[in-house]
């Protein structure tokens, strides 16, 4: 077996897992029934990852109690009716177990000052705080009937899980800033009662917690902590890139291993260890542009210092560098976004077929980013995330040849569902590779799943026996005499242009990032988007001098004042930007080229920029001609992806799976 150490059997206390891996807690917001038990959605969510050889599913957060902070009914609670949570579960649990995996349903107390700004009716927090998005809000102490009310309904919660058929529940409490984290934490907590002060009492909430449920559920129950051991904050509202020397304003790893110690000894059984708080936001969900392996080095530390199994996530989804892991950083490998992208992750490596995985981006447009402005929690290259059974690919009753031209993201994902479905693909593609964007998307070392999603594609059209047809382009009269019954337009987007006055030409940024063009040491890049804001980012580290000039008054603006992308991403890429020492000029456009320097209005201010090379990222316009010219054609024509409507990757995989599952 090649990895074999991830496929040992292990134990977390007296429960027995068939392997070393586990399904990270990914957020069921929006999952919930009317009566806070698990939608079928979200039971088969769980039970397909099960399905497929996950040996313990770790659920999303379920509060323990609504009304502690007036939380939207969309997030389950055991609390709410306990018998129809009983009822929604029980079957959920018994389907999980029939394919030897064990489930815990991990149970939180809420938000604090890490709520976003409408979440709460309730603002509540251990001392008065000021909300993390907005300071403009204020987060009420606690009072110690609040407190008090707390612990029980987590001990009510626990004996519903109990009485549900979960193997045991996750206290999602000294991790990751939110709650019960600022309890534990001394910047958060100004307390000067039972609660607050000394550590033993900062960590008084989620020791009792694991006590009480202990003596109401019997001691062989499994209790899990998710554990946070460092916050990797530099100060209210700010986190801490892993290339930085910072002082350590909330948990550091000295304090992290005493709490772990604690907290052990109280009566957790396991430790799912990360790393960060709300304040540093992007570590506990980590963006492309960390390492692989981002815990491994706590869960190292850890390992040294507490005798219960360590559970780590934190991008491990190479599977060789998690199989060494274990022994040495955890226990046991826990998966998040990889399941989401690929839920039969596990299956594929276990049976030698790597190459087969569709691996997951970390970009959160669809789990984190939707999850956290309304929106169920899905996934960018699995449209069926979330809703596997009702969106699941269909068999088409009538099976039809379909002709895609173009070979990006868009082409390729209606070839391979449609080919799934039934119909017989022929897909053309003009140049003489497959991925379209994703090529020079790919070409920064943090980006490189977007390769490797191309690689999943190749491998795709191979298993499936897509005809596939290279330097081959299409045109309407080829089409017409095809005899296609069905032809879907796939031929993506082209890049604006910016001319300017004076004597530099500017290059294109798809030009640099496939390095046809040879940059200077002085780059001035015309866009703050998030392509520019990768390539600065991306030449900044190859040592270039990076300037960014954006028209906007911020870069990575989206529309109605939220950022273009994620919030842990956007937080990270600007930090990134700022520590790289990139220049960023927004409100600013450039007045003309003269020589090596570029003249910029900013505002009433001109600055001069010394420049060698101009780089132009200001967006993708439709390469719809083709479908154009086919308008009037006797057969249905479909067009999908950026030719269709220039947007991102999520949007090119979504539209093109819809389209194709049902044409």
């Amino acid at each position: 077996m090649k990895y074999s150490k991830i496929f040992e059997p292990t134990n977390i206390g007296k429960m027995k897992l068939k392997n070393r891996t586990s399904m990270a807690p990914m957020g069921p917001i929006g999952f919930a029934d009317s009566s806070g038990g698990f939608s079928q959605r979200l039971q088969d969510y769980y039970v397909e990852r099960a399905r497929n050889n996950v040996a313990l599913i770790i659920t999303g957060i379920a509060s323990v109690d609504l009304n502690i902070e007036g939380l939207p009914s969309a997030i389950p609670c055991p609390t709410t009716s306990p018998f129809a949570f009983i009822h929604s579960t029980y079957g959920m649990n018994e389907r999980i177990h029939s394919y030897g995996g064990k489930v815990l349903i991990q149970l939180t107390g809420g938000l604090g000052r890490s709520a976003l700004p409408g979440f709460v009716s309730n603002s509540i927090a251990p001392s008065e705080q000021t909300n993390r998005f907005d300071p403009s809000i204020t987060h009420r102490e606690m009072t110690i009937e609040e407190i008090q009310n707390l612990l029980q309904k987590f001990v009510m919660s626990a004996v519903i899980a109990q009485k549900s058929g979960f193997d045991g529940v996750e206290i999602h409490a000294v991790h990751e800033g939110y709650l019960l984290d600022q309890f534990a934490i001394s910047i958060y907590n100004k307390r000067t009662d039972e609660y607050g002060g000394s550590l033993e009492n900062r960590l008084r909430v989620a020791t009792d917690i694991v006590k009480g449920i202990k003596k109401a559920c019997g001691e062989d129950f499994i209790v899990s902590l998710r554990y946070s051991l460092k916050s990797c904050m530099k100060a209210l509202r700010q986190g801490a890139l892993p290339e930085e020397d910072y002082v350590e304003a909330g948990r550091d790893i000295e304090e992290g291993i005493e709490a772990a110690k604690m907290l052990v000894d109280a009566g957790y059984d396991s430790l799912n260890v990360d790393a960060g708080t709300y304040d540093a936001w992007y570590w506990n969900h980590p963006p492309m542009y960390f390492e692989d392996g981002v815990y491994n080095s706590f869960g190292e530390i850890l390992k040294k210092h507490v005798d219960v199994p360590i559970i780590l996530a934190g991008r491990m989804d190479n599977a060789k560098m998690a199989n060494d892991a274990i022994g040495k950083c955890c226990d046991i490998v826990s998966y998040g976004r990889p399941l989401l992208a690929d839920p039969e992750y596990v299956t594929k490596i276990r049976y030698n077929r790597e190459d087969e995985v569709r691996h997951c981006l970390s970009c959160h447009e669809a789990c984190v980013g939707r999850a956290s402005v309304g929106p169920i929690l899905s996934c960018a290259v699995n449209a069926a995330c979330g809703r596997e059974e009702i969106y699941g690919i269909k068999q088409a009753l009538i099976k039809k040849h379909i002709l895609v031209v173009g070979g990006g993201v868009a082409g390729l994902e209606v070839a391979r569902v449609a080919s799934i479905s039934g119909h017989k693909v022929t897909l053309c593609e003009k140049t003489d590779a497959l991925g379209g964007n994703l090529i020079p998307g790919g070409a920064p070392d943090f980006k490189r799943h977007d390769h490797a999603l191309i690689k999943y594609y190749e491998r795709q059209m191979e298993l499936l026996g897509v005809e596939v047809k290279m330097n081959t382009a299409a045109s309407a009269d080829m089409i017409s005499k095809f005899g296609a019954d069905v032809v879907v337009v796939a031929t993506g987007s082209k890049a604006k242009e910016l001319t300017f006055n004076g004597d530099i030409k500017p290059v294109l940024v798809e030009d640099v990032l496939m390095k046809k063009v040879e940059v200077g040491e002085n780059i001035v890049l015309v866009g703050g988007g998030l392509v520019g804001c990768e390539t600065a980012l991306w030449l900044a580290k190859l040592g270039k001098k990076v300037n960014i000039v954006e028209i906007v008054p911020e870069i990575l603006s989206g529309h109605g004042g939220h950022p273009a992308i994620p919030f842990p991403n956007y937080f990270m890429l600007k930090d990134l930007i700022n520590f790289y020492k990139i220049d960023v000029h927004t409100n600013s456009t450039i007045e003309n080229t003269s020589g090596k320097t570029v003249t910029v209005k900013k505002g009433e201010e001109t600055l001069t920029l010394a420049c060698d090379t101009l780089v132009t990222s200001v967006g993708y316009s439709e390469n719809n001609k083709l479908f154009q010219e086919l308008s009037n054609c006797d057969i249905p024509v479909h067009n999908i992806g950026d030719s269709n409507k220039v947007h991102n990757i999520m949007y090119a995989i979504w539209d093109a799976y819809e389209l194709a599952r049902n044409i």
